[in-house]
């Protein structure tokens, strides 16, 4: 009941107008009657998700874009990009990489399987002409021959590796000096060796985040190149990419690692190849938190098969191929902790299967796991562990591990299953099978 009160005629208006709807209104009316559109508006944008995004292909003979090198890919990549993300898919080929192909957030790069490959040209290498000064913007070299304006470059001197080294694109040229995409991030020094090369990850992120690429075959033509360390390269290489996933990817043949990611939280790597790269195979490394590495393979390459480099933590490693690489199959260090490493296959590397290095114990690779893996064969230049753990490493578990070898009794070299150095710590063994000369090497002092 509406009691007679004197409102404004405005307001009057509004009630009316207000009990007329009402009573035209269904009394039954059901869900149905209005549709009601989704509201949620994505985190990042002033709409909701929508179900189509961008597409684009390229090919070298066929696609929305045509061509046969790193151009054509990243002009495609950069339009998705603009767009607010979406898929590049890239047809069967080969492309001649005198650049990285750069990630974009929120763009998913995807190959043919097995048929689209990305090849590192060869590269150009000189010294330095001058030294290359922290925060310039360009470099100098004696031989400017083979440098080309648009291709990517490494500036360092043997004072300036890891990530000192300069990565970046050549923007312009004036006679023998090039002028760079990115400020020299350390001093390079004519007396301590400088020098440039265009060498540069095939396939690189750098600060973008949901970056994704799949079915990729990187070429990474080490014998025509010098090597770049990975703290700032691999055959695929992520700086600050959250969220990223790189997933069924072969890399093969590049001069440092065959796929590094740094200072990257959430990665997942999956079903992935890195075989034959003078580096390492898997760097999963500096400060790296909650990485997933699932299903790989790394063989063959020149160091270690998955290094676990500063900071790794919270992350699983499971179902992997550890297999003929130079140094071990696994390595943890400083401060890697927390971590699950389970379900893998570490077998015939060069030193020790899995090898936790000398670090005191604030700096140790702590409270770690592994579980149900099969550690056999390794040693294969010297003796070595299954299992050895240095420094004063603390609170490790190692459960339900196959330990062996079985090579001709006159092969083996992996005649311990697990040695512990003196300065070790807590270390819990539990329903191992071990068969070796010695099942377990305890230096601790008692």
């Amino acid at each position: 009941m509406l009691r007679n009160i004197d409102y404004p005629m405005n307001i009057r208006f509004f009630l009316v107008a207000s009990v007329n709807v009402c009573l035209l209104a269904p009394l039954n009316a059901g869900p149905s009657a209005v549709p009601v559109a989704d509201s949620t508006q994505l985190p990042h944008s002033m709409h909701t998700e929508m179900k189509e995004r961008p597409k684009l292909t390229v090919g070298v003979r066929a696609g929305d874009m045509m061509g046969s090198d790193n151009r054509a890919l990243q002009a495609a990549v950069d339009y998705v990009a603009s767009l607010g993300g979406g898929t590049v898919e890239i047809g069967p080929g080969e492309y001649l990489m005198h650049d990285s192909l750069h990630l974009r957030a929120q763009v998913t790069v995807r190959g043919t399987a097995g048929q689209t490959i990305l090849r590192k040209a060869r590269s150009a290498s000189s010294p330095l002409m001058l030294d290359g000064d922290f925060g310039e913007e360009q470099f100098t070299v004696q031989n400017a021959e083979g440098f080309e304006v648009g291709e990517g470059v490494a500036i360092w001197d043997k004072n300036s590796g890891g990530f000192h080294t300069t990565v970046a694109r050549i923007t312009g040229r004036n006679g023998n000096a090039f002028s760079i995409s990115l400020p020299l991030n350390a001093d390079c020094m004519v007396s301590d060796g400088a020098q440039a090369a265009t060498v540069f990850p095939v396939v690189s992120g750098y600060h973008v985040e949901g970056a994704r690429v799949e079915d990729l075959t990187i070429e990474g033509n080490k014998d025509e190149n010098v090597s770049l360390n990975g703290c700032r390269g691999g055959g695929i290489f992520l700086y600050r990419c959250p969220g990223a996933a790189i997933e069924r990817c072969t890399v093969r043949n590049y001069h440092g690692d065959g796929i590094s990611f740094q200072q990257c939280n959430d990665v997942t790597v999956l079903s992935c190849v890195s075989e034959n790269n003078a580096g390492l195979g898997l760097h999963p490394g500096s400060g790296s938190q909650r990485p997933i590495v699932r299903k790989c393979i790394a063989r063959n390459n020149g160091e270690d098969g998955l290094f676990l480099c500063w900071r790794v933590k919270q992350g699983l490693f499971e179902e992997n191929i550890l297999q003929g690489n130079g140094r071990f199959g696994i390595s943890i260090g400083h401060k890697d902790t927390d971590n699950l490493l389970r379900n893998n296959q570490v077998r015939g590397n060069h030193e020790d299967g899995v090898f936790f290095r000398n670090e005191s114990e604030g700096m140790a690779g702590n409270r770690n796991r592994l579980e149900d893996n099969v550690i056999e064969n390794n040693g294969l230049k010297q003796e070595a562990a299954g299992i050895r753990v240095r420094g004063e490493t603390h609170d490790l578990v190692f459960k339900n591990n196959i330990i062996r070898d079985t090579r001709p009794e006159g092969d083996r070299k992996q005649n311990v299953g697990i040695r512990l150095d003196e300065k070790v710590g807590i270390v819990t063994i539990e329903g191992n099978q071990v068969e070796a000369a010695r099942l377990l090497a305890d230096d601790r002092k008692k």
